[in-house]
């Protein structure tokens, strides 16, 4: 009985409840920063997206089968991935071109991604761009959007494949 009053004890008792608050914060501001993760999202042909705190849609997508965070950008000509992916898919640039993004700017190189997958919407021969210092998002852009119903309401996305 002595060790439930020691101060080692109770130490290791407001710790271990410091530890599972933190835990649930954390879940839960997780939750709302990435509100659509690939194992969030419908597998069906129609995908619903929330709005992040920041104000864009971004999600989880399989590039060339590779899971890889993406930032929706109906701005976006292309899919924009970086050197890094590029490398990691064994992707080779077809022809440089200049391109302006929201930093500038910058010269990017053309390819074609095999497939495009958010959810259970799934894209093939893809137009896209290498970008040197695009980080570790990917742009979503609309060589993959434009074949598709895209619309907002509310604060959602809702993303549906068109049958072809």
């Amino acid at each position: 009985m002595a060790l439930f009053t020691s101060s080692k004890f109770k130490t290791l008792l407001i710790v271990l409840v410091w530890l599972a608050l933190a835990g649930v914060l954390f879940y839960f501001m997780n939750a709302k920063v990435n509100p659509n993760t690939a194992d969030t999202l419908t597998q069906s042909g129609e995908v619903v997206l929330q709005r992040d705190l920041s104000g864009h849609y971004r999600a989880e997508a399989y590039i060339n089968g590779v899971k890889t965070p993406v930032m929706v950008d109906t701005g976006a000509t292309d899919v924009a991935i970086s050197q890094a992916l590029a490398d990691k898919l064994g992707l080779h640039s077809i022809n440089a071109i200049r391109t302006q993004t929201a930093n500038g700017d910058t010269v990017s190189y053309m390819t074609r991604l095999n497939s495009v997958k958010l959810g259970g919407i799934i894209a093939h021969d893809v137009a896209a761009s290498i970008t040197q210092n695009l980080g570790d998002e990917m742009l979503l852009g609309m060589s993959f959007l434009g074949r598709m119903d895209v619309r907002l309401y509310k604060g959602t996305m809702t993303i549906r494949a068109i049958d072809e």
